[in-house]
């Protein structure tokens, strides 16, 4: 092999594309430029002799190669944050709040990820309504704060991507008509549910709350339980429901900035925050 040393900096670059699938994204982790990316790992390519990446206009993916190479390029990055912060005198933590309509299965791979970025970070994490986390936010009690945009006249924040909604139920639930659509929402105050209500009020079409749940978790239980709809991101809900909007003649959905506030410092600790939106805009791509 032609090349003697590896630059961390390019094999980071690697890994970032390779998990975001996007060399914008992973510029906006290294705060960088796309192209400054691209070069890093261009030259690494020509470096191991090997394609690592296959690009076309609309997609980036791994190649056979690259695919070969990734898990020992994550363990190179992992042991170069392990030394830079092996003389640390104390853990840095990052206090987060995220909205639970936007937390979904990919939680436990996006943490994954941020370790891997940094170990030597400790994540704090508070989920619960957008308008709570961001109350929370406002008062100094977090340090960065992801959320569904719900005050248009807000103007901080970074969009981190648009989160499609639709009406999810089991495939198999019944309505009859006539009858008022079987809800499940979140207790009031709640700006998706908000937004599901006004929808219907505004279409005519009368409803009903059949079950008010307390978390994400709930109204996906009952939702899978066939008991009735709910207006959730597609991104989120429950693996075996589906958007019945079209078959019942619901109203479309508007979407909905997910927003990232924050007010930190630290270059570590905000690349670190960077991982993790970059990492929800991936997921949601």
């Amino acid at each position: 092999m032609a090349m003697k040393a590896l630059d961390v900096e390019a094999v980071q670059a690697f890994v970032l594309v390779a998990d975001l699938s996007s060399f914008t994204r992973a510029a906006q982790v290294m705060e960088t430029t796309q192209s400054a990316v691209s070069l890093k790992i261009r030259r690494l390519e020509d470096g191991l002799g090997r394609r690592l990446l296959e690009r076309t206009p609309r997609l980036v993916r791994l190649s056979a190669e690259g695919a070969a190479f990734l898990g020992a390029a994550r363990n190179l990055v992992a042991a170069h944050q392990s030394a830079i912060g092996s003389f640390a005198v104390e853990h840095r933590r990052l206090v987060v709040g995220i909205s639970h309509h936007i937390v979904g299965s990919e939680l436990a791979s996006l943490l994954k990820r941020m370790n891997t970025t940094d170990p030597g970070l400790v994540i704090q994490l508070h989920v619960d309504t957008s308008r709570s986390v961001l109350s929370a936010f406002d008062d100094g009690k977090l340090d960065a704060a992801i959320v569904l945009r719900h005050d248009a006249k807000r103007r901080d924040g970074d969009v981190l991507f648009e989160e499609p909604f639709g009406w999810m139920a089991a495939p198999d639930f019944h309505h009859r008509p006539g009858e008022p659509l079987r809800l499940a929402t979140q207790a009031e105050p709640c700006s998706v549910r908000a937004m599901a209500v006004e929808a219907l009020d505004a279409a005519g079409i009368a409803w009903t709350e059949a079950f008010v749940g307390g978390g994400l978790a709930t109204i996906g239980a009952a939702i899978s339980a066939g008991l009735a709809v709910a207006a959730l991101a597609r991104r989120v809900a429950p693996a075996d429901t589906v958007d019945l909007g079209p078959r019942l003649g619901l109203p479309p959905l508007p979407s909905r900035d997910v927003m990232l506030h924050s007010k930190l410092s630290d270059a570590r600790t905000r690349q670190a925050l960077r991982t993790l939106g970059a990492a929800f805009a991936a997921n949601a791509a």
